[in-house]
């Protein structure tokens, strides 16, 4: 099963998942490693960013709706501010 999932979602189905009411997580330029204990969902508000798995290496921006799985071990590369709507499983 795929650890991290990528969908691009319309204006209506944000508002229909609530994203906007989700709280706001902001990063600047850095490299890093990460771990995920649960599912987290992400909304790209504005950013440019790599993550970097043992399957690949996978690019998100603007726009981008992301789930990380729990379990997953990754390197976060972000390459212009992140700011994000994000929200645990």
């Amino acid at each position: 099963m795929a650890k991290i999932i990528s969908e691009k979602l319309n204006l209506t189905e944000v508002v229909k998942r609530g994203i906007k009411n989700w709280p706001i997580w902001e990063k600047e330029p850095s490299r890093y490693p990460w771990s995920y204990d649960c599912d987290e969902e992400c909304y790209i508000i504005e950013g440019d960013f790599n993550i970097e798995t043992d399957e690949g290496t996978f690019h998100f921006m603007t726009s981008d709706f992301i789930t990380f799985k729990e379990g997953l071990h990754c390197v976060w590369d972000i390459r212009r501010d992140v700011v994000m709507h994000y929200n645990f499983k």
